[in-house]
């Protein structure tokens, strides 16, 4: 059994902690929501008072936080948890951030003495709750095999990426074409049904066609054409919109500091800005809403 302090339980950092306590491990853990807290507690976590609080006996730490700006303001400065966590301490940062960020707190965590690696996720909130999440992870190959007993525990797939930030820079290409092929879903869909096709039947058309992809076959974006996806329950407790802007934002970012062009992910990062006006907290399926025509 390891000590492990978790600190951030969303909808994906909640079900992961979870899955760790299943694999016998003991969590403190701290959230700013009471409700999650108190999930956490339900399910055998122990309720830090603070993020400091959390990692004072952690022999592993592990974050799932928002943004750049959270994972920075944890982490780093003179309050921050680099300077509270014991030397020798493995470190795992899950959050999708940008790579710039993630590599400065590497450097300030390896400084200390720190085992640190950025392991951002794929999934989705279903992955986490199954312990079937791909771990994407940026760091050296020491770190990662410490690492890999409890990323394990909560997912099915573990890539290494390369350095500090490459987990990152491969997160941020996955869900920009992730972005991409859901609005190009969302699109021919509604082209489809307002020609008179039955979404259900278009979609099983394309499923076996060319037009296959992941968003069509297992995330499908269309009311009532697929059972247990956010599309059946309202857009609610998948991936919100303003997250996937926000990791778009990100991609733009990379693109400028290398130079890089991304027409189709600055394309779906205005589509999403639009759509995030008035639905950032719905799944980023719900894109589909803003081609489908009044019923």
């Amino acid at each position: 059994m390891t000590q492990i302090a978790f600190i951030g339980l969303g909808n994906m950092g909640g079900p992961m902690a979870q899955n760790l306590i299943k694999a016998g491990h003991a969590l403190a853990v701290y959230d700013l929501a009471p409700a999650a807290l108190e999930a956490a507690r339900a399910a055998g976590a122990t309720v830090a008072t603070s993020p400091a609080n959390a990692v004072a006996a952690a022999e592993v730490v592990i974050s799932m936080l928002p943004a750049s700006k959270h994972v920075e303001s944890l982490y780093l400065g003179t309050e921050g948890l680099v300077a509270q966590i014991a030397p020798g301490t493995l470190v795992i940062d899950c959050s999708t951030i940008a790579p710039v960020s993630s590599r400065k707190v590497a450097e300030a965590a390896q400084a200390r003495g720190l085992a640190f690696i950025d392991a951002p996720v794929s999934g989705g909130t279903a992955g986490a709750a199954a312990g079937t999440l791909t771990f994407i992870v940026g760091g050296d190959t020491a770190a990662l095999e410490r690492a890999r007993p409890y990323l394990s525990a909560m997912g099915k797939n573990i890539f290494h990426a390369g350095g500090s930030g490459a987990g990152q820079v491969a997160k941020i290409a996955n869900n920009m074409l992730l972005a991409i092929h859901m609005a190009g879903t969302a699109e021919a869909l509604a082209l489809g049904v307002a020609n008179g096709l039955d979404p259900k039947v278009l979609s099983e058309i394309m499923v076996k066609s060319s037009g296959r992809n992941w968003s069509l076959e297992l995330y499908n974006p269309w009311p009532g054409v697929m059972d247990n996806v956010p599309a059946s329950r309202g857009y609610s407790g998948g991936f919100g919109s303003a997250l996937m802007l926000k990791d778009l934002g990100l991609a733009t970012e990379a693109s400028i500091a290398s130079g890089s062009a991304v027409p189709l992910g600055e394309l779906a990062r205005n589509l999403y800005a639009l759509h995030s006006q008035d639905a950032g907290a719905q799944d980023f399926s719900s894109i589909v809403n803003l081609y489908r025509k009044a019923e």
